[in-house]
């Protein structure tokens, strides 16, 4: 089983990157971008569902970011606009194996970071 997260990279402020999350090697239910910050705690950013009828976003996030997923190709994206210098982190891609709560942090599967970073 394995994630490969990509396109990471700087932007400016208000700019837009859009982050994806290859999986093989197994069955993926919920999907979750993490991002974490240096000296902060991880966070859930963002999660889809299998068939993507239920979306979850962190209060930070709303109305700026947008999670999305193709089944066919076993990725999931995470576009991300209107972004900020809080935005600066590492982004995990991870994907639990069962179904569960869509606001669980508990995830089965992670991928490598993507760095992230919105210059001022």
């Amino acid at each position: 089983v394995q994630l490969q997260a990509s396109g990471g990279g700087l932007v400016q402020a208000g700019g837009s990157l859009r982050l994806s999350c290859a999986a093989s090697g197994g069955t993926f239910y919920t999907v979750g971008w993490f991002r974490q910050a240096p000296g902060k705690e991880r966070e859930l950013v963002a999660a889809i569902s299998r068939s993507a009828d239920i979306t979850y976003y962190a209060d930070s996030v709303k109305g700026r970011i947008i999670i999305s997923r193709d089944n066919a190709k076993n990725t999931v994206y995470l576009q991300m606009n209107s972004l900020k210098p809080e935005d600066t982190a590492v982004y995990y891609c991870a994907a639990r194996n069962d179904i569960a709560t869509i606001t669980s942090d508990v995830y089965h599967y992670w991928g490598q970071g993507t760095q992230v970073t919105v210059s001022s």
